[in-house]
């Protein structure tokens, strides 16, 4: 009798009408309609227009489809599950956020954006070797590969609690539409798609937050019942890094997250890349550390949210809601679902964040394996038409991949934890090697390859362990109270979650360490094997000549001195990948081609 209950309720929250479904369709018509405009009304007729738009984007466009490709459905699902569940902590990792746009434009964008360079592990091969280049390239493809899926699979989930659709029937359709203007229109079509879909994100939040908190009782009701359940937390001072959230994981460890996601990401730094000044990509950064601000802010808030309207009977335990990741849509039905068109709003707005970190990462991925896989490694000269091929065939093959991949996703647990462990694997040594090539210049190409294999080997053993061990119910993270003593329905209490708050004590306590430091540790794992590493070669006499001023970060340009001429055999034997070897001013030469690149002078 219980779970015909709620077997009931749940049907009857599933109330999306056919305005919701035509507000749903609007949205990726709309999208597909852009990619028809830039893919063939504004052809993008040369490599750079379709990857970086020209080189001539606007900077509140460019800020505004930053932010909508970097909040996925991820961060618009598990934000709100994050307070219900723990609390207000995680709000301090805006401070990080902060600190991140100041290191940002003071240090890594100055680098990339004079290179005038497409990808940003051509960087890498300026800076020290092919070598390096291509680990770095292969890492982004990695998590790329294992990232996409989940951006797939949070949306499709939240559309199965509003309509009762299958996710395996969603996805291919919204995929396809995805693929579809990325793969015609380029960097062009995904920023304003972008910029349309993150007007419907901000609408959809905002909805829910304005109608939710009126129909509560007003934000005072919010606030109380959040503060009597210990939801409302103030800093967390706590030193030890065994703590899951404290202000020095979310600030410190936050910073160097959002450094590597934001800062030396292809999927960032690629949009900062097609604006034409530095003054305006750092405008952009600015403009991008405010929107995602705010729009955290949404998010977080409507966790308060969900726990106002549910705090006496948690739809976890009932089965009304079936994942953590369903509450926010469950919230969405129970506060819109009587207002036509609404929930389609909401669910439009949670794919438009999902649709355009897809699109991001396709193109992004299309710049790599054009500018990072093929043509350090292949002299023979692409023509414009086979170039535009390969960039959509990358585009297709990717998001099929990305698709079949969700069936994987479909078997873990919370998104947005799984999310940042299963990234710092990776995170960790690639913000590892571009600082040691920024800031670092003793380092050297050897170092920096032993280093970045070093922090990957680590973090993949450390990350992986955790994640078995919260898999297995070894460790066990206490959450806020929850209840279900006001529920005025039957439910099947046999089906009750068990949320135990006792840790398990025979676990190593370097598995217990929060998944916020992770990022920070692969760095400095990276960073310090490749400088001990350097320190060995200079000592065994193995010749290193310095990094051009301009790979390095502005503050510590004047402390160098140029490289010698390049013509110098020393130069050509040890530093001849650098752009300043040739007058053509290439950005992928190897040692193979400088001869050639010198003959053509």
């Amino acid at each position: 009798m219980g779970e015909s209950d709620v077997n009931e309720m749940v049907h009857q929250m599933q109330r999306f009408s056919w305005v919701d479904y035509v507000v749903f369709v609007f949205m990726l018509a709309i999208s597909a309609v852009v990619g028809v405009y830039w893919g063939f009304m504004k052809k993008q007729t040369t490599q750079s227009d379709y990857l970086l738009g020209g080189r001539n984007m606007k900077v509140v466009p460019v800020a505004m489809s930053l932010v909508a490709s970097f909040v996925s459905g991820i961060t618009l699902l598990g934000s709100p599950t994050e307070v219900y569940m723990y609390g207000t902590q995680y709000a301090y990792i805006m401070g990080g956020i902060f600190l991140m746009s100041i290191v940002m434009t003071q240090v890594y964008l100055p680098v990339f954006h004079e290179l005038k360079i497409t990808s940003n592990y051509e960087y890498l091969s300026l800076r020290f070797d092919n070598r390096v280049r291509l680990y770095g390239s292969v890492l982004f493809a990695f998590q790329l590969i294992g990232w996409l899926p989940i951006v797939i699979y949070v949306p499709a989930l939240a559309f199965n609690q509003v309509t009762g659709v299958d996710i395996h029937i969603i996805t291919p359709i919204v995929c396809l539409v995805c693929i579809f203007y990325t793969s015609a229109g380029g960097l062009q079509a995904v920023v304003w798609t972008d910029v349309i879909q993150i007007t419907a994100m901000f609408g959809a939040m905002a909805l829910v937050a304005i109608k939710g908190t009126l129909d509560v009782g007003g934000f005072g009701v919010v606030w109380q019942r959040n503060f009597d359940s210990g939801r409302i937390e103030p800093p967390n001072w706590d030193p030890s890094p065994l703590a899951r959230h404290t202000v020095w994981s979310l600030v410190v460890g936050g910073l160097v997250y959002w450094l590597q996601a934001n800062a030396v990401n292809q999927t960032m730094v690629q949009r900062y890349l097609a604006l034409p000044t530095l003054r305006g990509a750092k405008w952009a950064v600015v403009l991008f550390c405010m929107g995602i601000s705010v729009l955290y802010c949404f998010c977080l808030y409507c966790g308060l949210l969900i726990y106002a309207r549910f705090y006496d009977c948690d739809p976890l335990q009932t089965k009304l809601a079936k994942a953590k990741d369903q509450l926010l849509p469950l919230l969405v039905m129970d506060v819109l679902g009587n207002i036509p068109g609404l929930p389609g709003v909401f669910v439009a707005g949670i794919f438009s964040a999902a649709l355009s970190s897809l699109s991001t990462s396709l193109n992004s991925m299309s710049a790599v394996v054009l500018e990072d896989f093929y043509k350090p490694f292949y002299k023979r000269q692409l023509t414009e038409r086979q170039t535009n091929w390969l960039l959509k065939a990358v585009v297709i093959i990717l998001g099929a991949v990305s698709l079949a991949l969700v069936f994987i996703v479909e078997k873990m647990g919370t998104v947005l934890q799984l999310t940042m462990t299963l990234e710092a694997v990776t995170m960790g040594p690639q913000l590892g090697i571009f600082t040691m090539g920024i800031l670092m210049p003793w380092v050297d190409a050897t170092g920096a390859l032993v280093g970045g294999l070093s922090g990957l080997a680590t973090m993949a053993w450390w990350c992986l362990t955790a994640q078995l061990a919260i898999a297995r119910g070894q460790i066990v993270h206490p959450h806020k109270p929850l209840t279900v003593e006001g529920c005025q329905y039957n439910y099947n209490a046999t089906e009750t979650i068990m949320m135990s708050s006792e840790p398990v004590e025979d676990v190593n306590p370097i598995l217990r360490v929060s998944y916020l430091w992770y990022t920070l540790v692969g760095s400095l794992v990276t960073i310090c094997v490749g400088a001990a590493v350097s320190r060995v070669n200079r000592v065994r006499g193995k010749a290193h000549i310095p990094p051009a001023p301009r790979l390095l970060a502005p503050q510590l340009r004047k402390f160098c001195k140029e490289p010698p001429h390049p013509t110098d055999e020393p130069y050509i034997r040890a530093y001849g990948q650098n752009k300043d070897a040739c007058p053509l001013n290439s950005t992928s030469l190897n040692l193979k081609m400088i001869d050639e690149c010198e003959e053509i002078s």
